[in-house]
């Protein structure tokens, strides 16, 4: 009787390369069974394969996907038909629609073709998102601080320009250290100091890009109530205000104020941060909410919040007037 081999995995998923890219798996062992008649005892012969873990599914790689998909949707194609254009199957194609397979940027310039898309700058935009393999300084905090914080700092590090507004604090982008430190003491449920220093350490890489040769332009409409909170008592909310106005001062950071006097205007209450992308259609808007920040980047709420931000500049105060203020804030202290 012939050996008829048997190949089983144990522990472990089985996948394939595939065109739109690599699944990427964990260790899986495979067992094969060689059973050459009913007399002789079945060998056992055990492969161990590791193959890398699949990336995390970041902000920028799942708004890559949105925007393949919505690519398609405005062509009129269904999943079903797109797949069978690109010569690959409907799962691989909602595969890579819901961001958990990676997309080469000659598939992108492939999916462009096939849903005729005429707008080649935003092709060459999406092909550069599913170029870059750029690990951020970020990914250090992976699985020690919520993937909402790192998609934030994602974010901040692919934007052309930032934009901000805010009610109850100082820009994270412009906080101290003993500012960021003690905002992050008052959340409930409270952080072990462990965690604080975590987030307060995020915190301060993330201003580097403010730093850096090519520092990024920075607009930022901040509430007189933020700036009279002394938090962490009024020692260190002179210094915090003192940076402030430091920041204000350098070419590439915009600083207004909106003074109670003012009284009701667009926007009261929100904190808003905007990070804008190589094209208007790949901004992002992001919301501070209780539970972490939100993301939106349907293309009416970020023209909503473009709009929002530019009638929140209106009636802030021009920079320079804004500096005499905060100056005077410190003179107060």
């Amino acid at each position: 009787m012939p050996w008829r081999p048997t190949v089983r995995f144990r522990a472990g998923r089985l996948s394939k390369k595939i065109g739109l890219s690599k699944c990427n798996l964990r260790t899986f062992e495979i067992l094969l069974l060689i059973s050459p008649s009913r007399e002789r005892p079945t060998e056992h012969v055990s492969r161990r394969i590791y193959v890398p873990p699949r990336p995390p599914l970041t902000a920028r790689r799942l708004r890559l996907a949105v925007e393949l998909r919505k690519l398609r949707e405005r062509a009129g194609m269904t999943a079903t038909e797109a797949a069978r254009t690109l010569g690959t199957s409907q799962g691989q194609l909602s595969n890579v629609e819901s961001g958990r397979f990676g997309v080469s940027p000659e598939r992108v310039r492939a999916l462009a073709r096939a849903y005729t898309c005429s707008d080649p700058a935003f092709i060459e935009a999406l092909a550069g998102m599913a170029g870059d393999k750029t690990r951020g300084w970020w990914e250090t905090f992976r699985d020690v601080l919520p993937p909402a914080l790192l998609n934030i700092a994602e974010l901040e590090h692919h934007a052309t320009a930032l934009r901000s507004a805010n009610t109850a604090h100082i820009p994270g982008l412009l906080q101290t250290t003993d500012h960021a430190r003690e905002i992050f003491r008052q959340v409930v449920p409270e952080f072990s100091r462990s965690d604080i220093e975590l987030r307060v350490s995020h915190r301060l890489q993330r201003q580097a890009l403010l730093d850096r040769n090519d520092p990024i332009p920075f607009r930022a409409v901040i509430h007189e109530a933020a700036l009279r909170v002394p938090v962490g008592g009024p020692s260190a909310a002179k210094r915090q205000l003192e940076h402030l106005l430091e920041q204000s001062e350098r070419e590439h950071i915009t600083v207004q104020v909106i003074p109670f006097a003012i009284g009701a205007y667009p926007g009261s209450g929100q904190n808003i941060h905007y990070a804008c992308g190589l094209l208007p259609q790949l901004d992002t808007v992001s919301l501070d909410q209780s539970h972490g920040p939100v993301l939106l980047d349907a293309e009416a709420q970020l023209e909503m919040y473009r709009i929002l931000l530019d009638r929140m500049e209106r009636v802030a105060l021009e920079p320079s007037k804004s500096r005499d203020f905060i100056h005077d804030l410190i003179h107060d202290l």
